[in-house]
Formats: C-alpha cells, sequence, structure tokens
C-alpha cells in the first residue's frame, strides 16, 4: 500500500499553516468522495456529458495522486505494489464507463491509507520524548569556578552542582549534600528516595529539595538514561521485520497478477488462434476480477473500524497490526506504579492509639506536616482538605531529612515520622506501636509514621501509593477474556510489590526492577508463554513496552515516551479498556479472516470464471465492486462492537 511520505510544499506568504502530506492527503480523500457524490448526482440528472467526464477525470486524480506517487517511487526502486493494480484496476472500471466505482476504490484506498499513516506517525516521536529528560546544559565545578557546558562535554569525574527542581543529567554519586529524589520516571517507584553521601544516583531522576554535588560516574552516552533510550531504538527496529515480510508479499502479488494477464493477452492469440480484440477484452476483465480490491481493502475496513471504536472507548491503536498481535496474546505483564496504582502517594490509614480520636490525630499531622513541601506531607495535606480541615502553621517548624518532622505549638512538641526521628528525640517506641507498624507493612500500606505529641503517643499513619479500586474486578475480566497468566513488574519493594500481590491475586511478582530487568523479564516471558502485553507508563517502562509483543500505556498518567513508544494507549487510564481491547481483538480477527477467506472464494471464482465461459466486464466489475461492498460492511460491524 501507499507509503506516506513527510513532503513539504513551500507555505504561501503569510499562509497560516504548513503545507505537508498530514493536510493534503485527507484533502485529496475528501475531494474524491465529494467527485464521487457530484458525479452521481450530474449523471442522475442528465446533465452534460462533457461535465461529468470532466468530474470524473478530477475525481481520479484526487483518489490515486498518492497512490501514482507511491507507484512512481516504487518503480524507481524497480518495485510493484498492489498501487498499481488498484489503479490499473480503476482505469479498467473507467475504460468500461464505470467510473464510479472506480473512483470508490480509490476513495477506500486512499483513506486507509490516511488513518494508518496518522496512527504510524505517532511512534517516530519515542526517542525525542526520552531525549527531553536530559538538560541540555550542566553546571560543573572545576577548581575553584563553576561552568555552564553542554552535557556532551561533561566527562567522568567532573562535579555537577544540583539544585532543588533540578534533574539529574548524569549517573553518579553524591560527593555533598543529602536530598529526596523523585526516581519514579526511571525506576518506577512512586515514594521520593532519599539519597545521601555515598549514594548513587540515575540519570533522569528529580532533585526534590537537596542542595547537592553530584561526582559523575559515567558518560552521557553510558548513563542510565542513554540505556534506555538505545533499548527504545532496538525493540522498535525488531518490530520491522514483519512490515518488510508484509511489504514483500504485497509486491509479489501485484507483479504475479500483471505478469500472468499480460502473459494471458499476448500467448492465447496464437495458441488458441483466437482474435487479439476479443482476447484483449477478457484480459481486460481478467485484470479487473484478478486485482485484489477486495482483499486489500478487506482488512483495513475491518481493522479500521475496530480503530475506530476503540478511539470512542478511549482506546488508542496505533496500527492495525497491533490489533492482530493483541489477540495472540495469553499473558500480560502489569507495571504497578500508575498502572495498577493512580501513581502518587495518598493518605490511607489513621490508626489512633486508643483514648485518641481520628480526628485528633489527623488535625495534629496536619498542622505538623503543614509547612512542609515534601510529597508525603503533600499527601496529608490533600486528605485533610478533603475532610474541610484547614489547620494554622505551628509555631515551630523542622523537616529531618530522612526521618519526618518536627513542630512546636501551644508549647508542646509534636514529632511524625519514622522510629529513628523518635530516638533522635529521646523517645521510646512502645512494642506495641512497632507490632503495628510491622503489620502495616507486611500488609504493604507503604510508608507508615509515628506520631507523638507532648507526651502521649497518638498513632499512626501510612502514606502510599494506593492502588485503583476496581484493579482486582479488572485483572478477572482480564482473564474472562482469555489472558492466562497476570503478572506484575515493579521498581518498588518486595514488600509492597508482593502484599499487593495477594490482594489482586496476581501470578507473579517482580520487584526491585530497572527497565533493563523490565526488558529482560518480558522477553523471557514471551520465549515461555509466547505473545506478551506489557502495561505501563513510566520511561522505566519504555523498553519492556517496545519490546513486548503488545505495549500497552496508560493515557493520563503515563510519560510521553511510555505513551509513543506503546502499540496501545488507553487514554482514560481505565484498566477495564485492556480486557475490552482484547475481545475486541480476538472478533477483529474473526472477522478480518472471514473477509479474506470470501475475498480469495471471489477472486478465484470469477477468475476461473473468466478463463472458462467468459465473463462480461461489466458483470465482472459488479463481481468484484460487489465483493469490495461486502467485505466493507463486514468490517463496518466492528463499529457496534461493545465488548
Amino acid at each position: 500500500m501507499s507509503t506516506l511520505q513527510q513532503t513539504r510544499i513551500k507555505p504561501a506568504s503569510g499562509w497560516p499553516f504548513t503545507w505537508n502530506d498530514e493536510f493534503i492527503e485527507p484533502l485529496l480523500v475528501s475531494l474524491t468522495l465529494l467527485g464521487i457524490i457530484s458525479g452521481v448526482v450530474i449523471d442522475y440528472l442528465g446533465l452534460a456529458a462533457e461535465l461529468l467526464l470532466t468530474i470524473n477525470i478530477a475525481t481520479y486524480a484526487a483518489g490515486g495522486f498518492y497512490a501514482m506517487r507511491a507507484i512512481i517511487a516504487a518503480l524507481r526502486e524497480r518495485t510493484i505494489e498492489v498501487d498499481l493494480l488498484m489503479v490499473l484496476a480503476a482505469l479498467g472500471a473507467a475504460y468500461v464507463s464505470a467510473w464510479t466505482e472506480g473512483a470508490i476504490l480509490l476513495f477506500l484506498f486512499s483513506l486507509s491509507n490516511v488513518l494508518q499513516g496518522y496512527a504510524m506517525r505517532r511512534t517516530e516521536r519515542a526517542i525525542s520524548s526520552l531525549l527531553e529528560l536530559r538538560p541540555d546544559h550542566v553546571d560543573v565545578r572545576r577548581e575553584d569556578e563553576v561552568l555552564a557546558l553542554a552535557l556532551e562535554d561533561v566527562a567522568v569525574g567532573d562535579v555537577v552542582l544540583l539544585r532543588p527542581g533540578d534533574r539529574v543529567p548524569l549517573d553518579g554519586t553524591i560527593q555533598r549534600g543529602r536530598g529526596s529524589f523523585d526516581e519514579a520516571a526511571i525506576t518506577g517507584e512512586a515514594m521520593p528516595v532519599l539519597r545521601d553521601v555515598g549514594d548513587h544516583v540515575l540519570a533522569g531522576t528529580l532533585n526534590i529539595n537537596g542542595s547537592i554535588e553530584l561526582l559523575v560516574t559515567k558518560s552521557a552516552s553510558e548513563s542510565t538514561l542513554s540505556r534506555i533510550i538505545a533499548m527504545v531504538s532496538e525493540a522498535q527496529a525488531r518490530k520491522a521485520s514483519t512490515q518488510s515480510f508484509l511489504d514483500r508479499a504485497e509486491q509479489y502479488y501485484a507483479v504475479g497478477v500483471i505478469v500472468a494477464v499480460l502473459l494471458f493477452i499476448t500467448l492465447v492469440p496464437p495458441l488458441f488462434q483466437v482474435p487479439f480484440s476479443e482476447n484483449f477484452y477478457r484480459g481486460m476483465v481478467l485484470l479487473t476480477v484478478a486485482s485484489p480490491c477486495a482483499l486489500v481493502i478487506s482488512v483495513p475496513a475491518a481493522l479500521l473500524s475496530a480503530i475506530a471504536n476503540a478511539a470512542r472507548r478511549g482506546v488508542l491503536f496505533k496500527g492495525g497490526a497491533h490489533l492482530e498481535e493483541l489477540s495472540k496474546v495469553k499473558i500480560i505483564a502489569l507495571d504497578k506504579t500508575g498502572t495498577l496504582t493512580f501513581g502518587h502517594p495518598e493518605l490511607t490509614d489513621l490508626v489512633p492509639q486508643p483514648g485518641v480520636s481520628t480526628d485528633e490525630l489527623l488535625a495534629a499531622v496536619a498542622r505538623a506536616e503543614q509547612p512542609s513541601e515534601h510529597p508525603i506531607a503533600r499527601a496529608i495535606m490533600s486528605y485533610a482538605a478533603a475532610q474541610n480541615l484547614t489547620p494554622p502553621e505551628p509555631t515551630h517548624f523542622a523537616a529531618v531529612t530522612g526521618m519526618g518532622v518536627r513542630a512546636t505549638w501551644d508549647d508542646e512538641e509534636t514529632l511524625v515520622g519514622s522510629p529513628r526521628l523518635m530516638n533522635q528525640a529521646g523517645l521510646q517506641v512502645p512494642a506495641a506501636l512497632l507490632a503495628e507498624m510491622d503489620r502495616l507493612a507486611d500488609e504493604g500500606r507503604g510508608t507508615v509514621l509515628l506520631v507523638h505529641r507532648g507526651q502521649r503517643w497518638l498513632g499512626l499513619v501510612t502514606v502510599m501509593d494506593r492502588e485503583r479500586p476496581d484493579a482486582a474486578e479488572k485483572i478477572l475480566a482480564l482473564r474472562a477474556a482469555g489472558i492466562g497468566r497476570v503478572v506484575m513488574l515493579t521498581g518498588d519493594n518486595a514488600r509492597v510489590a508482593e502484599a499487593m500481590g495477594r490482594r489482586l491475586k496476581i501470578d507473579e511478582v517482580h520487584a526491585g526492577l530497572l527497565p533493563e530487568d523490565k526488558l529482560r523479564l518480558v522477553e523471557e516471558l514471551g520465549k515461555q508463554y509466547g505473545p506478551v502485553a506489557m502495561v505501563g507508563d513510566g520511561v522505566n517502562d519504555a523498553p519492556a513496552l517496545a519490546a513486548a509483543s503488545s505495549g500497552i500505556a496508560m493515557g493520563a498518567a503515563g510519560t510521553d515516551a511510555a505513551l509513543e513508544t506503546a502499540d496501545i494507549v488507553l487514554m482514560s487510564d481505565d484498566l477495564g479498556a485492556i480486557a475490552y481491547a482484547v475481545g475486541l481483538s480476538k472478533r477483529t480477527q474473526r472477522i478480518v479472516w472471514q473477509n479474506i477467506t470470501f475475498a480469495l472464494a471471489v477472486v478465484v471464482i470469477l477468475v476461473v470464471t473468466t478463463l472458462t465461459i467468459g465473463v462480461p466486464l461489466p458483470l465482472g466489475v459488479v463481481g468484484h465492486e460487489g465483493s469490495t461492498i461486502i467485505v466493507v460492511l463486514n468490517g463496518l460491524r466492528l463499529l457496534a462492537y461493545r465488548g
């Protein structure tokens, strides 16, 4: 089929947009449809034949422009594609004055190219989205001077200065300072991680609150982020062979039909003493009925209908091939952060001590955390706001990095944080509270905070990246749709991941993973179980998404890299859309094979009939076009699929 090329035409002076194929090709498709309608109306009204002929020629020119461009490009490469047969079939229809039928062929064929080309162009930006995580310039301390250097000019051993809010440019070790780092884009860990002197940090992570000097340990080309970019490129390249095979098959069929018709026209008259003109007419019929118009259109008709249906349900398939791949999947690997969970911390449990009310515990925690900008504090304040609680600022406040906060009001100090914070303040945590902390941690409740005020222990608060409330139900729906095994892949700690896996009845849980680990596991699962789908939302998921048979990205929570690398995008973050997409893909494959079988059967019957008893060209066109309409209508049934 036609290959979309981004050939730009210089815009007119002052023209508000750029003329390119993304605008011109849909315009020509629209003009083709308008020409078809105009031709039918003019013919029905019996207007001047010259006007009808002019409209028909203009319609052919609009509908066949990109097909002709593809034919010319292919001939320059000494190849022949189905585009040529489509044009010849349309010209054959025009030869017998069936202009409308030929125009419909060109319209449907060019429309399918426009829609598929649009979906495929979205994948071209994957690498650029990954590159956006790398800053262009870096502040480097060399001797007593601070230099702003391009990323490529930073050498191993240089000291990079990081301020709060800076993206880490290169892998390195903290030489001075400490702070919390958001590693979600690289490791998938939703909770910020404290990094101190001597700790290793990864390129692409976000420095939340520390003033840090970082000793560079890897060059730009060797960093973790660069490896992710390389893995995405390689995984995408591995998929190209399938498309190459389909292109070759298309070419061979077109060549075979053309050669067969030429041989028929030239050899039959001398061998069987048949008049050349009569045989040429039969050859034109043979070219028309053997042209794979119904076959070529039958598959896009089904796939595009399915894609349109899916788009209405918030599922974007980036091409028909991904529908086919998804129909084969029996195992799905799910990233935890942002996929099974919401991707941001929330206050999930308030566990007051005897004699302390939940409201008292929340009020103390919220007031203590009120001045803090830490994500855990923001989660607590969001929950308090939802309870219509707006606490005043404490009289005194201090954040203890990696431990918690200390705040004072009404001459009493409140501590919210880890056992280390309590021990630092000279407080002995009761054994019952420590046991309760262990219980909550075993249940995967995330970060557990102790709360002490004055002379009393007020209780415990947990903050976690909460799982989606319908996650268990949607996983059951996946199994009902034919998915035999569900696997969780996460960069989170094993305790939290395994607890969630038990709650959701997930078959396998793999925790503490880096991007290369996810890629390796997806490839291993594919070898063990066959085609595998990967569902994720972060940059760390991008290599695995690209390597999976079907890469599925969560839309609203997903990074650009995940969305653009994936084959399928869930625009509404609805896990239930995965089961719907699986069911749609299986139904689509059934209709595709119905169409292929029917189209081939019609071609065989018409070719055999033409070669034996003969078929008038108008009847051949009717049979040919009739089969095309039938397979298109059969494909359009997918617009009504509800799952």
